[in-house]
């Protein structure tokens, strides 16, 4: 076991057997787990939130496949590291087959100069893409690769397959076995829920929260939920203002004005504000609302939404406060 590395690196699956999680795409039925079995992939584009899985399942894919399999970031990779790749493929005596798997990360990174470089070998089949970005691909990565490519979308881990993959990491020879730890389930499952679908978060926090503890007369970490929760903090919320979720969260805070659920809108509001700190354009959002839903029922409303969204503007929270309360009965 080597300690220098995180424990969410060691923690990476070998194997699909190993793989948890995303079982709508790679359940024992689904074409992706098929392909993958049978080391007949074509390009991909996984989707995804950090901490889905879009590096491990790429992983997976090395472990599997007889293909050469070479790995880069888009970070801080060029044209120049896609050209090494490809004559290296390309050169018979080093590889037989004349393909290969690349898998590059954070793709989206990529400008379209960088992409485009890839389009003529991806067609003729020289290199087998593997791109993994956080990004929605149909904006950020080039329509020539999209067509060329299968979009997978990964999906936040559910609280069960996080807490399935904690405590995996207590009884694996690579993870925390040897520390000797004790902790209860529903501390476990505590750490498994805040970290809200983000695997690597909760390893993360388990693995600061084992080494951080000094051990009792017996040998034992403890980790109580006190310790637990200092290690994870809070619930992290995914949001970026110019990205999808900024726009399906004002999508939902509408919709749920639109269905009466007061909760509902409250909890996006407050979800943005927490992660943006701008209510501008949710008491934009708010008047346009009220001028298409109330109308003649209740003129008035639209004119306290229309002072609230200036109130906002002008940085005066706590008038414009006032204003959404009176509207708020419409």
């Amino acid at each position: 076991m080597d300690t220098n590395k995180p424990l969410a690196y060691r923690m990476m699956p070998k194997t699909l057997e190993e793989y948890v999680g995303q079982e709508h795409i790679l359940g024992q039925d689904k074409i992706l787990y098929r392909t993958i079995k049978a080391d007949r992939l074509s390009s991909i584009i996984l989707w995804g939130p950090p901490g889905c899985g879009k590096t491990s399942l790429a992983k997976v894919i090395s472990n599997t496949t007889k293909n050469k399999f070479y790995k880069i970031n888009a970070v801080t990779a060029g044209v120049a590291d896609i050209k090494k790749v490809v004559e290296d493929t390309q050169n018979l005596l080093l590889n037989p087959s004349g393909k290969c798997i690349l898998f590059i990360d954070e793709i989206h990174r990529f400008n379209k100069l960088q992409q485009d470089a890839l389009l003529p070998f991806v067609e003729n089949g020289t290199v087998i893409l593997i791109g993994a970005t956080t990004e929605n691909p149909y904006f950020e990565v080039n329509k020539a690769l999209i067509s060329r490519s299968m979009v997978c979308k990964l999906e936040p881990l559910n609280t069960d397959d996080v807490y399935k993959v904690l405590k995996n990491s207590l009884e694996s020879e690579e993870g925390l076995k040897s520390y000797n730890v004790n902790i209860e389930d529903s501390t476990l499952r505590k750490i498994a829920e805040t970290a809200d679908g983000d695997v690597r978060n909760a390893l993360n926090g388990l693995e600061v929260a084992v080494l951080t503890t000094k051990m009792d007369a017996n040998g034992c970490i403890n980790i109580t939920d006190e310790i637990a929760k200092q290690s994870v903090q809070k619930r992290k919320i995914i949001f970026d203002k110019n990205g999808d979720s900024h726009y399906d969260n004002i999508s939902a805070f509408i919709k749920s004005m639109r269905g009466s659920d007061p909760d509902a809108a409250v909890f996006y509001l407050a979800r943005a504000l927490a992660r943006w700190g701008r209510p501008s354009v949710f008491s934009k959002a708010y008047s346009d609302f009220c001028s298409r839903r109330c109308r003649n029922g209740k003129p008035n409303g639209t004119c306290c939404c229309n002072i609230c969204h200036a109130s906002c503007n002008n940085g005066r929270y706590a008038r414009s406060k006032n204003y959404s309360i009176r509207s708020s009965s419409i």
